[in-house]
């Protein structure tokens, strides 16, 4: 079985964006582009609320990457590798290819998609990650908390919701940034 994994880059406050919706603070260095590279290849399937899609799908594109660093580079193939599934009311289709709109989030359809794979699920987005919280299908939190703090934006983690989780793993990049990896406790 899947496991489904939130992974996002925050501030030290807790926010995955400004309150302008800004998160060029968390643009990554190459020792922390390699960590997201390495893993994200572990990822068969990537859920995105249309947000986070519109963000990530200029990893389709080419023309942009000419002249970046090998490991940009490197992350375009993997996420082009991933299936995703973008739940949106209001985007008419997607431009990516293996990708799938959903309508609205089904979390019966969500645990059908993590018992019928042996790979993991990513799920991408504030909004879409946090219904997955509250209908307890996030099993773990990849955190990369940014050394900087903005004050006020969009929360990391659902508001309103408590979640117990259990340190598996951290690390310190050279950068400043920490990784922090979590298991979701069950009561």
């Amino acid at each position: 079985m899947g496991r489904l994994v939130y992974a996002a880059n925050t501030s030290l406050d807790g926010y995955l964006e400004d309150a302008t919706g800004a998160f060029d603070w968390s643009v990554p260095d190459e020792e922390v582009h390699a960590f997201w590279n390495d893993h994200e290849r572990h990822v068969g399937t990537s859920l995105y609320g249309r947000r986070m899609y519109e963000t990530m799908r200029v990893w389709e594109d080419d023309d942009w990457l000419e002249g970046e660093p090998a490991v940009v580079r490197e992350y375009a193939d993997v996420w082009r590798d991933a299936d995703k599934v973008v739940f949106s009311s209001t985007l008419q289709q997607v431009s990516t290819a293996r990708t799938t709109l959903e309508r609205r989030f089904d979390p019966a359809a969500v645990r059908a998609l993590k018992e019928s794979t042996d790979r993991d699920l990513s799920i991408g987005g504030a909004t879409i990650a946090a219904e997955a919280f509250r209908h307890g299908l996030v099993d773990d939190c990849v955190l990369l908390v940014c050394p900087v703090t903005v004050g006020g934006g969009k929360p990391a983690m659902p508001p309103g919701l408590r979640v117990d989780l259990e340190l598996l793993a951290e690390r310190r990049f050279a950068g400043g940034a920490v990784l922090l990896r979590y298991v979701v406790r069950v009561p």
